[in-house]
């Protein structure tokens, strides 16, 4: 299997059916490196610019749902044709980014690709992009909505009350201070703090089971 069938393979896999054609062209046009990564507590998604790489690399968390899946990875080819286009002096989510994460998915924005509502909480999203569809409730919560596992007895972190003792991915954690669009926590076994997505999935524990 070539590169070009092992990129289709994958996007078929993680993406909207109707997505794969597009997403595809954006690769081909101007490729890149390419990971599905496992989970990551404070992101879905990752893109970094590197002056000593001919191919720049963009991962996207494994276990988001298709249409959460497309949307980060255009949030991040956004970044990368970003600053391809304006220089690495711009602001990561500033105007350049925004206008250009716009119209990377203003192809995308149908019923073909998004179900309704998905589609009505992203057209009043793209009025004024935000860095995480995390900080925009209305569209994080429609998206959850779609998870395979949404009916699996775990809340939002957001959520949570303060003080709350819950469990992400088998580690203990005790929410402390909500910081934007994410909350700072605290991790039971080791007092280490970290910042965690405000719509993050976690499990919560009683005082007992701590």
């Amino acid at each position: 299997m070539n590169q070009d069938q092992k990129f289709l393979e994958a996007f078929k896999k993680y993406l909207p059916e109707a997505s794969v054609p597009y997403c595809f062209h954006l690769w081909k046009e101007k490729p890149f490196n390419f990971f599905v990564t496992k989970e990551r507590l404070t992101k879905l998604g990752d893109f970094r610019f590197r002056k000593d790489r001919k191919l720049q690399t963009i991962s996207i968390n494994h276990n988001l749902n298709p249409y959460q899946f497309l949307i980060t990875f255009i949030h991040e080819v956004a970044h990368y044709r970003a600053f391809e286009d304006h220089g690495l002096g711009i602001r990561p989510h500033g105007g350049e980014w925004k206008s250009t994460f716009r119209n990377l998915m203003l192809p995308l924005l149908s019923e073909k690709v998004f179900p309704k509502d998905i589609l009505m909480a992203l057209n009043r999203h793209f009025r004024n992009p935000k860095a995480s569809t995390g900080s925009d409730l209305f569209l994080s919560k429609t998206l959850k909505s779609y998870d395979k596992n949404e009916s699996n007895g775990k809340s939002l972190l957001v959520d949570l009350p303060k003080g709350e003792v819950f469990e992400l991915q088998g580690r203990k954690f005790q929410k402390e201070q909500i910081r934007r669009t994410r909350i700072l926590c605290a991790e039971l076994d080791t007092g280490r703090k970290y910042l965690i997505s405000a719509h993050a999935e976690v499990k919560r524990i009683h005082q007992s089971e701590s």
